[in-house]
């Protein structure tokens, strides 16, 4: 109850001040002022304050607060010692990903990957890596000399 009128108090006094910050002819200001003047009287209205008032006075709310604070402290010990180990999931899968075997096509001897397209040509004779002094665009003409650009 006090905090209603707490809040109902600031609100009416910010509201005279807005008044009189309009009577000067700063009427962006006075706005302004007159919004946040409103806040309070509109928590009151729909009544977060007297919520707020209700779980700050209630050890049933205090103890939520402690559950959640634990929570949280278990996450953050599970996460530095994941850091720690270096591994989280996505690591572990890449992992297995990169020590699995190439796909090959039954008898086949080496990967599909570098194969002639369907067109029968034959397949680009792979470029060496650029020398330090070429070009920055060396590696954008490669990749339009191999689409015929």
């Amino acid at each position: 109850m006090i905090a209603e009128t707490v809040c109902s108090a600031v609100a009416a006094a910010g509201l005279g001040i807005a008044v009189v910050t309009a009577y000067r002819k700063r009427y962006l200001t006075a706005t302004r002022i007159a919004a946040y003047a409103l806040v309070p009287l509109g928590l009151v209205m729909t009544g977060v304050v007297e919520w707020l008032a209700d779980t700050a006075f209630s050890p049933t709310a205090w103890a939520g607060f402690g559950v959640l604070g634990l929570s949280w402290l278990l996450f953050a010990t599970t996460r530095t010692v994941e850091r720690r180990r270096g591994g989280t999931r996505k690591e572990r899968k890449a992992a297995r990903e990169s020590a699995a075997p190439a796909a090959t096509a039954p008898g086949a001897s080496a990967p599909a990957l570098g194969q002639a397209s369907s067109r029968g040509q034959s397949p680009a004779p792979r470029q060496k890596p650029a020398a330090q002094g070429d070009d920055d665009f060396s590696d954008i003409e490669a990749i339009l000399k191999k689409h015929g650009i």
